[in-house]
């Protein structure tokens, strides 16, 4: 009788030990969807603000060109056309250049804090390092 109390201690042990296993499992998934979907609203928004961005300097870009251009004399408004098409070049390649460096994730990349939890769960499992037994003591 005293065998089948420990096999049921046993077999509730590690049913409880299945229980936590798969809890940890529930919760990392659950912390790793809260990722994503804040990843993806990140890059909704960034994209939408880009959009807008891109269409108001479009229109910005096309009035104010006219308007200098307007403004200059007959005989330099070439050169001004020459002028604000290579500072607009210039300036556009800056923009898309900060647009990539923005669009980056940050803080250790997407699902930063699930790798980080997963990391902490593998680190309590491993076992602790015990006494160095390779190098013996000579008298």
């Amino acid at each position: 009788m005293a065998a089948r109390d420990d096999a049921g201690g046993l077999l509730a042990s590690l049913r409880r030990l299945a229980d936590t296993g798969l809890e940890t499992v529930q919760v990392r998934l659950a912390l790793l969807g809260t990722e994503l979907e804040q990843e993806k609203q990140r890059l909704l928004d960034a994209l939408l603000r880009a959009a807008l961005g891109l269409l108001l300097a479009g229109v910005a870009l096309v009035l104010a060109v006219a308007f200098v251009v307007l403004l200059l004399q007959e005989g330099y408004r070439l050169a001004a056309l020459g002028v604000l098409t290579l500072l607009f070049a210039a300036a556009a390649a800056w923009l898309l250049h900060r647009a990539r460096v923005a669009l980056r994730s940050g803080d250790g990349g997407p699902f930063a804090l699930s790798l980080a939890e997963l990391r902490r769960d593998r680190a309590r499992v491993e076992p602790a390092p015990g006494p160095d037994t390779t190098h013996e003591s000579r008298p």
